[in-house]
């Protein structure tokens, strides 16, 4: 992507508030909702506890949600720096609805250096939170209503980050602590994406008991939840459950990818002259009416793909003099693949292919199988799809 490009798309996901140690910041436009939550949740709050502020109480609460917004971008520059010790790169850092998350690009972790850096962010929420404690210590009892508004930011301040720091490292993806467990299971396994599997279990498992703990334990003891509480605890679990439930998702896809083959995913097809007839094609396909057959140029890249429908439709008194690639279907310029390419590679083969179906061939370029692209995705998917060999 050119320079123009990256900019282009950076103003699309949000408004680029510059670069902090060479990480471009972007404050999502979904922020603004979260922002807009916490002005009208807490506004009201502010104006009943300090009367004189008036309609300055929904301002002070704006100014709360700048000090969240800027305890998370801590969080993430935490994450963002880091990475850097181990050369890993940083795309940007975009702060949203959710709070933010940092985006890298491609490096080779080791699960002890992936609990380094996702713990790097709930730190800095925790070294926040002791500075300040320090500044609320040295105040003295306001005597004015500044002071007072000022003491219960810093306060606010304090408890924010203890609750960012806390909640992040709780055992369970998308959480900062999910990658304490999926490093766990990382490293006794030696395979990353059993441990994103663990540590998305870990998170849907975190989800059930905050939302007992936040809504269930106040029932049982006879009390009654507030509606913001009940709201903003589903807000909160609707997104961890979200989390977990994609790097599940995506774990599984990845755990997948080593089975998945061109060969095994292919249907048998068979390689012929784009200068055939059809009856050349039927005599070929009359003892397998499921064989494919795919028409090669004279320099014997396939070409095309017969359409038997359209085949079987030729009346046979023309059959012979009719073109086999008039009842073919073209494939995309290129459309062919190793019949072993397998897992990522396969994946980069077809998202350099245009079109949906692909020739398959064996090491000496002879075809040998169809390959559907939705037959692909099915697989990675684990929903297999026809048209599999057996």
């Amino acid at each position: 992507m050119s320079a123009a490009g990256s900019g282009a798309a950076s103003v699309r996901e949000g408004i680029p508030l510059g670069k902090i140690a060479g990480v471009p910041i972007v404050l999502a436009y979904s922020w603004f909702l979260i922002a807009g939550f916490t002005v009208l949740v807490f506004g009201p709050q502010l104006s009943q506890g300090y009367p004189g502020l008036g309609f300055g109480a929904y301002g002070v609460a704006f100014v709360y949600a700048l000090l969240l917004l800027f305890s998370v971008l801590i969080h993430e520059l935490s994450h963002a720096l880091a990475a850097k010790m181990y050369h890993w790169p940083t795309q940007k850092i975009v702060l949203n609805l959710w709070g933010g998350h940092t985006q890298f690009e491609n490096f080779t972790a080791t699960p002890g250096r992936s609990v380094v850096v996702a713990f790097a962010g709930p730190v800095a929420n925790f070294v926040l939170a002791g500075l300040g404690w320090l500044l609320v210590a040295q105040l003295t009892m306001p005597t004015t209503l500044q002071a007072a508004v000022f003491s219960t930011l810093a306060n606010i301040f304090v408890w924010a980050n203890l609750l960012i720091g806390a909640f992040n490292v709780l055992p369970g993806l998308p959480l900062d602590g999910g990658r304490l467990v999926e490093s766990i299971v990382w490293k006794a396994t030696g395979n990353q994406d059993k441990g994103s599997l663990a540590a998305g279990w870990a998170g849907r498992i975190v989800v059930i008991v905050l939302l007992i703990l936040a809504i269930g334990w106040p029932l049982i003891n006879g009390d009654q939840p507030t509606v913001t509480n009940v709201l903003f605890s589903l807000f909160i679990a609707g997104f961890l459950w979200l989390g977990a439930s994609a790097s599940i998702t995506s774990a599984k896809m990845r755990l997948r990818l080593p089975d998945v083959s061109a060969g095994k995913l292919s249907s048998y097809a068979v390689g012929m002259a784009s200068s055939s007839s059809v009856a050349q094609v039927r005599a070929v396909t009359v003892a397998n009416p499921q064989l494919s057959v795919v028409l090669c140029g004279p320099d014997g890249r396939p070409e095309a793909v017969v359409d038997p429908t359209a085949a079987a439709a030729v009346p046979e008194e023309v059959a012979a003099g009719t073109s086999a690639t008039a009842v073919a279907r073209a494939l995309a310029p290129g459309a062919y693949i190793p019949e072993q390419a397998a897992g990522q590679e396969l994946v980069q083969y077809l998202a350099q292919l245009a079109g949906s179906e692909y020739a398959v061939v064996d090491p000496r370029g002879q075809v040998t199988g169809l390959l559907h692209q939705s037959v692909v995705v099915a697989a990675i998917t684990g929903r297999p799809g026809p048209g599999l060999r057996k």
